[in-house]
Formats: structure tokens, sequence, C-alpha cells
């Protein structure tokens, strides 16, 4: 699909979807629980289906209603799938999945995924479920999806390198329900935030981890059970980050409702990052708005917030000054290497931009309109549509299906800001 952007002004409210990262973590938890689990208000989106369409394969029971997700779990007793299981681009999905698939009593799950996902990484994950009791091996022989997996996940101890950290998330949520102990080493932890996300979930769900305040050691007993999931899932910050960007736009102002600062999701950093470039906000406790007359380049540490990289780079282009963002080695391993692919894009409109092998230099001006490929990866679609609303001429963006991926409505929800937007399904400007 081809969108085209021209200048516009954005002003107005904009109601922010379920949160990927919270969806998904309450399917695996409803999925291994024992009994009944409503998810409240979940995310449509084709991540947040993967899931369920995944973890339904792994045994669970799992109906969709009109508000919530209904799912009778499998009590820690996954099953063996009667096909091979497409996570589609979910890599979260297909870690945690991997981890879950360790304790299947009897037999073998083959995870596999689209073109991205079956291009990741996950030797560091596969090995320390190994050491832990499980048999794992990647089809190819290169590191990568497809997966065979089986158990059982036995406990004991191992030391993980998480360059990802969705790695720890799937040992967290999987190692309670082995048979013994897991003392766990993370000497390397990126994304912290989204740890604390995963250890707020098994806490409230009646399970106990104990670990360090700096997270590089985890003892997880053994041998524990979920007790059902019956909640709502907050709006999603990493989605979030475009019309909160959007609104830091000089001449803007967006409100973005749905946002909950007292969450545990990390990219709600991205705030403060929007403050300190210059932006005026005004919070409450359901909302947020951001409205701005000019924006100043500076520098931000990214690590814990990956997602936001697309964003700050679009945003840092039509800033005044230099905008450094570090520290983010793992944006080259998400769906594309996220890194090189908007410093690719975003110099097709004009921008000035130096690589770094941990994130970007950028100079702010202004981009020019031209013509943009998506490379299908949602974050890096909707952070050039958001940047094209200030460009100097139309933008056009190719292959945009991808936003379907977290954000389906997403450019549905720019029109509705004031943006001028063309493509396919979408209102005549």
């Amino acid at each position: 699909m081809e969108v085209t952007i021209r200048p516009s002004a954005l002003r107005g409210r904009v109601q922010i979807p379920a949160s990927k990262s919270h969806t998904i973590r309450a399917v695996v938890i409803a999925a291994l629980a024992s009994g009944e689990s409503i998810i409240q208000r979940p995310l449509e989106s084709d991540d947040a289906q993967s899931a369920r369409r995944v973890y339904s394969a792994l045994g669970a029971q799992i109906t969709t209603e009109p508000t919530c997700w209904r799912v009778i779990g499998t009590a820690g007793k996954p099953i063996a799938p009667e096909n091979v299981v497409d996570t589609g681009n979910s890599g979260t999905t297909m870690r945690m999945a991997m981890g879950s698939a360790t304790l299947i009593p009897e037999g073998f799950a083959v995870l596999t995924g689209d073109e991205q996902v079956r291009r990741r990484p996950g030797i560091p994950l596969a090995e320390t479920l190994t050491t832990l009791g499980a048999r794992i091996w990647s089809t190819r022989w290169n590191g990568c999806a497809p997966w065979v997996v089986g158990g059982l996940l036995r406990g004991g101890e191992a030391i993980l390198e998480a360059e990802t950290s969705q790695y720890v998330s799937s040992l967290l949520l999987n190692t309670p329900l082995a048979r013994e102990d897991t003392v766990l080493g993370v000497p390397l932890l990126n994304e912290k935030p989204y740890v604390v996300m995963t250890l707020d979930w098994i806490r409230k769900q009646g399970v106990t981890v104990f670990c360090n305040d700096d997270l590089s050691e985890f003892h997880i007993p053994g041998g524990q059970q979920y007790t059902p999931v019956n909640c709502p899932i907050p709006g999603d910050f990493s989605s979030a980050t475009f019309f909160l960007a959007a609104g830091a736009l000089p001449g803007n102002e967006i409100t973005c409702d749905g946002l909950d600062m007292e969450d545990s999701q990390g990219d709600k950093a991205v705030v403060f990052c929007l403050e300190e470039m210059g932006a005026s906000l005004t919070l409450t406790p359901e909302s947020i708005t951001v409205a701005s007359q000019k924006l100043e380049g500076r520098e931000f540490d990214l690590n814990a917030t990956p997602d936001a990289l697309p964003m700050m780079a679009a945003l840092a282009c039509l800033a005044e000054g230099t905008t450094r963002l570090v520290n983010v080695p793992q944006a080259r391993i998400k769906e594309t290497d996220r890194i090189h692919v908007m410093r690719l894009e975003l110099e097709k409109l004009g921008a000035s931009i130096r690589e770094l092998e941990d994130g970007m230099i950028i100079e702010g001006g202004v981009l020019h309109g031209g013509v943009v490929e998506g490379h299908g990866d949602h974050r890096i679609i909707m952070a050039l549509a958001i940047a094209a609303t200030a460009a100097r001429g139309p933008v056009t963006i190719r292959d945009t299906a991808a936003v379907n991926i977290t954000y389906p409505q997403f450019f549905q929800h720019l029109q509705a800001l004031g943006a001028s937007v063309s493509g396919p399904g979408l209102a005549t400007p």
C-alpha cells in the first residue's frame, strides 16, 4: 500500500490503542494459568492476533468478544501443536513462545514467522533454555527461526547476555512453571523497563520472583502456578510516541488520550525527551497534551526505549542544532536495522545524518518532499508519516501495510488530526 502525505498542521485529540507489550504478556500468562482469564480492552492488531493464534495452538482456548478476550488456560502444560505455528511478524510472541514450548510434556512445537522474524537472532535464548533442560534447535542451523522446541524445562543455573529484553522476559514468564528453581545471571540487559513490566505482570498473577536492584540476578522458584488474568490493557506509549512527537512539531497541538504516566511502560520517557527539546506538556491522569513553537537538538540515551528511535530521529531532523541518539545498538536487530533504515530514508528527504554503531547524529534543518520506503516496518512507516506532515512538499511512503502490526487505525487517526493523507482505504483529503 502506498500513501502520500502533504504538509499539514495537526491539532486535536487521538485515542491511543491498547499496549502491544501488555496485551501479549496478558495472553501468555492467561494461556499458562489455570481457569478462565478475561483480558479487557486488548489491542486488536496483527501482532496481538499472532499471540492469540500461537497460544491457541499451544492448547489455550481463546474466544473473542467485542470488548474482551476470554482464555481457558493450560495449567502450565501446553500441548504439542498439530502443525507448524506461525508467529507472523511478532518477535515478542516468538521469544515468549520459545519459552512456553519448553513446558510441553510430550512432543515438540515448530515455531516460525515471517521473513523479518526468520532473520532475528535467538541463539542466546535457545542456549539458555537448553541449559535449563529444554530441547531446542534451529531447522536451518543459523540461530534463527524456524525453531523446533520441546521440554521439559527443568530449571537450574544459567547466565545470559540479553541484547534484547525479550530473552529475559521469556525466561521470567516460563521458568516459574519448571520443576526446579532457576537462578539466572544477566550481566548485560538492554531495555530494562520491559523486564520491569514482565515482573509486574508475574507478581500480580501470584508468582514469586526474586531479583536484585539492577536486574542482573534472578532467583525464580519452580513449581509455581499463575492465577487467571482479569484486567484492562492500558494505552500504548510506544504507539503514542508518534502522536506525542507530532504535537511537538512547531505549530501543532495534540492531546493523546488513554495514557497513564504511572504505568510501567518504558516509552513514557519520550514525554520528557520532548520536553527537553522545548515542547510544552499538560499531563492529566488519562491524557497528555503536547504543543510546541520551536525544538532544539539534544542528546538522548535510548537504551531503555529503542522503539522510540525512528520517531526521535525524524523529529531531530526538524529541530534546531544537533541531536545525538546513543546507546541503542539493539535498534539494529528489530524488524529492520532501524538505525540504518532511518538514515537511508530520511536522507532521501534532505536530512543530514551520521550513523554510529549504537545510534545516530542528526543535524536539524528542514525536510523536502520525496519518495521513501516503509521496509515493512511499522515504526519506520509511522515515523516517516509524522515527519512528512512537516516537510516542504508531498512525501510518498511505499509499503505501508505493516502499520497493521500495532496500529491499524494510524492513518485514519492522522487524517482526523488534520493531515492531508491519500491512499487506499482513506477518505479523500
